[in-house]
């Protein structure tokens, strides 16, 4: 039956009440009732449908939204360097715009990461790893009460690798003097006397070898003599290695830098050479970047408590460091040392090291590259955070090598690779990689030398070998996900190669000693031949 309601003289039908049939040009016919289980699939159909076109209108957004952002860098790049380099000192100084071959252009802008924690989703992940760490910790733990009624921190190593810190400091504070005023001082005289003597040739050439001759002893062979003499501890010893190569690596840049300036800018006639100023300087050789500039993008404010929060990530990871050496590293290879040496012990040692050898390389990145890198830009208000980009997406190795660590690449893309082109006229292209691949494999290897005190030719095989091989043979184009599996697991089995032979040649310099101090006794490996007996 249908009620009616007298006050607004709506009528509401009555579910109950027995459904009456609708006239048709075929005559009378009820409405057609669908089963419930049909309703459901139809509207689970309609929710797919619905879920596919907003996948769909998503992703074309996304793609048009990236281009536009795209768009917006490039102008933005380009006013950037119009702006920069526009004339301040009248029509002396022609405005122009940046070419590729003028260099780095340096803007303000985040580090990946910092824009990715930004994302719940990544944030979350990021939550994952953190809360695996705590687990972890927390069961190694319960393991050490149970099985010995207390706590066992072994922070030995780590008191050990950092000792002797006044030796350190001693050694850091002289190097840093003299890269602060030994360049800046030989670049004031040899402009004075470049455009004062007619001899430039002779004067340019006498002033680098003099500086050079300089450099070598006070970034070379100094803190080399400073390791030996003082028996400093790995992390000590690595410390002043890394220093060494950063100061070497911030002059050569601060030279190649000014000195086609002052050949261009000739002074006046009784007025010094134009050079920058002491305080640029001075601020470049602390900033997060090894290519100089007068000036940089600044952010306006110091953020204290991301500074402090990036120090707590370093000591996070620097113990997390020492707790991988301590529980997964050296019980491991303890072990390993009680047996011969021959292809099943090698091959089981490499796959024990594979784990602990990626997360080390993880976390060197993360606290290297993201928060001391961070943590430094944040304290010289630096803008320019891009340390390093997605090489976790990458499908090559040419890829890899270039976003992995932007800050060392820059430098030996414009100073090392891009020179060479320019001497060559830009015919030896592949003599160019080649010649870059080298130098980086033998700093490399000096560090890690530096760092454990024996000489294992390990990053140089297959870093300049194996990865320049991959890096020549290897191309962009390949944008499959199976490369960037295939990438993880190249790197997975490096790293534990690399853990493998130099804990494995750690262990046999200490067992076995040297018979004597011939050449090839000094750099063939102890661990090929050594019994541990």
């Amino acid at each position: 039956m249908a009620t009616t309601d007298t006050s607004n003289n709506v009528r509401h039908r009555d579910p109950s009440a027995p459904q009456k049939d609708h006239p048709t040009e075929n005559g009378l016919s009820r409405p057609e009732v669908k089963p419930a289980k049909l309703q459901v699939d139809d509207l689970r159909l309609r929710r797919k449908h619905e879920e596919q076109v907003k996948a769909g209108v998503l992703e074309e957004a996304q793609d048009q939204l990236s281009g536009l952002l795209d768009k917006a860098i490039t102008e933005s790049v380009e006013s950037f360097s119009q702006h920069a380099n526009s004339p301040v000192d009248g029509p002396k100084n022609a405005a122009r715009t940046h070419k590729p071959e003028d260099g780095k252009v340096f803007m303000a802008r985040q580090s990946l990461l910092d824009e990715l924690f930004e994302i719940s989703h990544i944030r979350s992940i990021y939550h994952v790893f953190i809360a695996a760490l705590f687990l972890f910790i927390i069961s190694t733990i319960t393991v050490d009460f149970i099985d010995q009624g207390r706590l066992r921190l072994e922070i030995d190593l780590f008191f050990y690798a950092f000792g002797k810190l006044s030796v350190v400091a001693c050694s850091w504070l002289l190097m840093f003097s003299y890269t602060l005023l030994g360049p800046y001082f030989a670049l004031s005289v040899w402009g004075e006397l470049y455009h004062s003597s007619g001899w430039k040739m002779l004067v340019s050439v006498t002033a680098g070898l003099l500086l050079g001759v300089v450099e070598v002893a006070v970034l070379l062979a100094f803190p080399i003599s400073m390791i030996l003499h003082h028996q400093l501890p790995p992390a000590s010893r690595f410390f002043i290695a890394l220093e060494q190569i950063r100061f070497l690596m911030k002059s050569y840049a601060f030279i190649r830098e000014t000195v086609p300036s002052v050949i261009q800018n000739k002074p006046n006639e009784g007025s010094p050479p134009k050079i920058p100023a002491l305080s640029s300087y001075l601020y470049f050789l602390f900033a997060p970047t090894l290519i100089y500039r007068e000036s940089y993008p600044r952010n306006p404010y110091i953020r204290w408590n991301h500074i402090g929060l990036n120090l707590m990530k370093i000591m996070a990871s620097i113990f997390y460091l020492n707790f991988i050496l301590v529980r997964l590293v050296i019980p491991v290879f303890t072990n390993e040392n009680s047996r011969p040496f021959d292809t099943k012990t090698l091959v089981l040692a490499i796959f024990h090291a594979m784990l602990p050898g990626m997360l080390m390389m993880l976390l060197g990145f993360y606290a290297f590259l993201h928060c001391w890198l961070n943590t430094f830009a944040e304290l010289l208000r630096f803008a320019d955070r891009m340390f390093y980009k997605d090489w976790w997406n990458s499908t090559s190795f040419t890829s890899y090598y270039r976003t992995w660590n932007i800050v060392v690449h820059d430098w030996l893309y414009y100073y090392g690779y891009r020179d060479i082109l320019m001497l060559s006229k830009r015919r030896f292209h592949s003599a160019a990689k080649m010649s870059v691949f080298a130098i980086s494999a033998v700093v490399h290897e000096y560090a890690l030398t530096m760092l454990f005190g024996f000489f294992y030719p390990v990053m140089i095989f297959t870093f300049a070998f194996i990865g320049a091989s991959f890096s020549l043979a290897s191309t962009d184009k390949r944008k499959s996900h199976v490369w960037n599996i295939v990438l993880w697991m190249s790197l997975m089995f490096g790293q534990g190669l690399h853990v493998c032979l130099y804990c494995m040649e750690w262990y046999a310099q200490i067992h076995c000693s040297r018979t004597g101090t011939s050449f090839w006794e000094l750099v063939t490996p102890r661990s090929w031949f050594c019994d541990f007996k």
